[in-house]
């Protein structure tokens, strides 16, 4: 076998499939860590106030989340490699246009056409590793995708930083659109045509029920803490925004219900998969309790340490950096034992890390007293990432994967949110009645609180999957099925 030969093989392996796939994701990963250190660069060079500038992020996150599940619908219905493909020419094209943007309003909505495309594209990443890969090899290969999106937001901000220093802030932007070339070549190459609805229909009102009721949750949690919780706009507060959102959500179930029989946005098939369920709330776990650690290390290691926000950065990457080299034995365990008791031990281990900072910092103490708790933060999140899109989709009919996928990284997106926003609000009020250091410290108990809040809910999965799964011998590349048209 010549080496071209051999090229061409390995390139149709479900191996280079998924590493087509991981790397044409980094540029939603990269973008959405590199940014936050442009907020200075960004508002001398657009010429403009700081307010404007938060949008340029808040923007794209708020997009973002609103479409996440009709964008892994989108998928069962045209295809998941189609509309990754899709996504990631639209994400490609408006980071060009940021770079481009000659003042706020453009770069606004250049931000919010990333969000679509973001939208668009990350869903099908998970339905994409499920479909190539049989179940015996499922978690190893989600290991390994854990294990590359850790890297990149590893390095996000350190590249972020390195572009604003050297070149401008509007290479951050402009950095996306190599990767998104590289990354669509290899996804054509690499990813085989995967199953669509022959004649898809499309839930409209369903669609614009979930996207109004996202955009008032969403909006209110991503303005709450700035607007101190109280007044958006005349009569209308934060929580009566959120409190809309939420009765938008109930009649948006209302709807879905009436047409189960008929291309549903949410199957309730994949709500009353009990496993899924519970993990779709132990994912909003994860970056719930991540996003609060990452929030007060970041604010005890400036304020407190007086480090500058690239030294507090590099420290904090101890973290990710440890997760890189452990999440691909836990996608293994989760092969070899089933997710349950892996997930546990990981979400101990990342309560634990939390509280071991929590118990060392001191004024006087020096940024290396939060290492050992990172470290031992890096392998929770080392281990618990890749054993919950397992445990959460080994009963999933591969033709409801795209809501499913959808569903689930939404609400690891709201966790996100809620995370910042309660352990904001709660830092706040302890910082009205102690110094920075106690109230930091006194803090760290919520994301502890959360994260055992989760183990405690994982104990409720079931140890394994109740029926073969359907997929286990799914498509592999150089075997494209006929229900998805020529050219997607």
């Amino acid at each position: 076998m010549t080496q071209l030969e051999a090229l061409r093989t390995w390139m149709r392996t479900p191996w280079c499939a998924l590493f087509a796939v991981c790397f044409a994701q980094a540029v939603v990963l990269l973008d959405t860590t590199a940014v936050n250190v442009a907020v200075p660069a960004i508002t001398t060079g657009l010429d403009t106030g700081l307010t404007q500038v938060l949008w340029v992020i808040n923007a794209y996150l708020l997009s973002f989340a609103v479409l996440l599940v009709t964008g892994g619908r989108l998928g069962d219905l045209f295809g998941a490699r189609r509309v990754f493909l899709i996504g990631l020419l639209v994400f490609t094209l408006a980071s060009a246009a940021c770079g481009l943007a000659q003042d706020p309003g453009q770069a606004i909505a250049a931000r919010v056409l990333q969000g679509i495309g973001g939208a668009l594209l990350t869903p099908q990443t998970l339905v994409i590793i499920n479909q190539i890969f049989p179940a015996d090899r499922r978690g190893a290969a989600l290991g390994v995708w854990g294990s590359f999106a850790g890297i990149v937001a590893a390095t996000g901000p350190t590249v972020g930083g390195l572009l604003v220093a050297s070149l401008g802030w509007r290479w951050i932007f402009y950095i996306n659109i190599p990767i998104g070339i590289v990354g669509g070549a290899l996804v054509l190459l690499s990813v085989p045509r995967l199953p669509s609805r022959s004649r898809p229909r499309i839930d409209i009102v369903g669609s614009a029920l979930l996207s109004v009721a996202m955009l008032f949750v969403v909006y209110g949690l991503l303005e709450g803490e700035s607007r101190n919780w109280g007044e958006v706009w005349g009569p209308v507060t934060v929580p009566v925004l959120v409190a809309a959102g939420l009765l938008v959500l109930g009649l948006f179930f209302l709807v879905e219900r009436g047409r189960q029989h008929r291309d549903p946005l949410v199957p309730f098939a994949v709500l009353r998969n009990r496993d899924f369920t519970l993990m779709s709330a132990v994912v909003c776990v994860l970056p719930c309790g991540l996003g609060g650690m990452l929030l007060l290390t970041g604010l005890y290691l400036q304020d407190v340490q007086d480090l500058s926000a690239f030294r507090a950065g590099l420290v904090i990457a101890v973290a990710p950096l440890v997760s890189v080299f452990i999440a691909p034995y836990s996608g293994r365990l989760t092969d070899r034992f089933g997710g349950k008791y892996v997930m546990i031990t990981g979400l101990l281990a990342f309560a634990g890390g939390i509280a071991l900072i929590a118990a060392l910092i001191r004024a006087e103490s020096g940024p290396e007293a939060t290492v050992p708790g990172l470290l031992l933060v890096g392998v929770g999140m080392g281990v618990a990432f890749a054993p919950a899109s397992v445990v959460a989709f080994k009963d999933i009919d591969p033709a409801m994967a795209g809501a499913a996928s959808g569903l689930f990284n939404t609400t690891r997106l709201c966790g996100s949110l809620l995370g910042s926003a309660a352990v904001g609000a709660l830092l706040q009020a302890q910082l009205a009645r102690t110094d920075m250091t106690t109230a930091i410290r006194v803090t760290y108990l919520l994301p502890v609180a959360i994260m055992l809040v989760g183990a405690a809910a994982t104990l409720a999965v079931r140890g394994q999957p109740t029926a073969p799964p359907k997929d286990a011998a799914g498509p592999l590349p150089g075997r494209e099925p006929q229900s998805e048209a020529a050219g997607g």
